[in-house]
């Protein structure tokens, strides 16, 4: 079968723009990492297998979030559409040659999860249009709307589900990511206890409509991500492997910078 390639992300800003009840309200700009991507297929399975995923994953199939996104999408599905896609899973596994890494800021579950609905739509002739599954995909992730939408860059903001194309070239990446598993809620709260500081509209319209280089260029590690204090707070072991002129990627663990073009 047809092979699917789940591109990973980096923010190259993440700043907060307010909360909303236990959700932090973003802007990002979320770039596409054409050289880094998981791979995804269907494989045929035994029948009586479970719902199965075939690949290298530290969490249980429930947890996985191409589970979640099969039980968000069946949810969403008229009996029929629904019945076909159980026959489907029946059929097949899903098999994922990981090649982004976990816990790293890199949105790889996440990116699976819209990789996962995508094939679905295409194989089961769904008619789902991108704005359907992106609302589906909400509800597994944050990130899932971006890689549904299949952008180079884009605009993120809410809490994940206003995604706005932002039309420039796409950058090479040098990507670094610490064998550190940091976890995104601790992050999170880290930020709203000691470091809970929004921007404003009007920074927030600024940020938007500047070329992602311009921003790397200007703004620090700490100024472009306003997780990279709070993570480096609770995982203190980040600290020795921040090099000056790399740019932490949401919740971390990775850092990267923009390849240097050879003359």
């Amino acid at each position: 079968m047809k092979l699917y390639k789940a591109y990973a992300k980096v923010n190259i800003f993440l700043k907060i723009t307010g909360a909303r009840s236990n959700y932090h309200e973003i802007i990002s700009r979320f770039m596409r990492v054409g050289s880094l991507y998981d791979e995804l297929s269907f494989v045929s399975k035994n029948r009586d297998d479970a719902f199965k995923i075939i690949g290298e994953f530290s969490c249980k199939t429930e947890q996985n979030t191409i589970y979640k996104a099969y039980i968000a999408l069946l949810d969403s599905l008229d009996e029929t559409p629904a019945k076909s896609l159980k026959n489907l899973m029946d059929k097949y596994a899903v098999e994922v040659k990981k090649n982004i890494p976990a816990f790293a800021g890199l949105g790889g579950g996440s990116s699976d999860a819209a990789t996962f609905l995508k094939m679905c739509n295409e194989v089961l002739d769904l008619g789902l249009s991108q704005n359907e599954l992106a609302l589906i995909g909400l509800k597994v992730g944050a990130d899932v709307p971006f890689f549904i939408y299949e952008y180079d860059s884009a605009n993120v903001g809410g809490i994940g589900e206003v995604v706005e194309e932002f039309k420039e070239e796409l950058l090479d990446f040098e990507i670094f990511t610490p064998k550190i598993e940091i976890s995104t809620p601790r992050v999170y709260r880290a930020y709203r206890e000691n470091f809970y500081n929004p921007i404003d509209g009007f920074e927030v319209e600024k940020l938007k409509k500047t070329p992602s280089l311009d921003i790397l260029k200007k703004m620090s590690a700490d100024e472009a991500n306003d997780l990279f204090k709070p993570a480096l707070q609770e995982y203190k072991e980040l600290k020795s492997y921040y090099k000056y002129g790399y740019y932490f990627s949401g919740s971390g663990s990775s850092f990267f910078r923009v390849k240097e073009r050879k003359q």
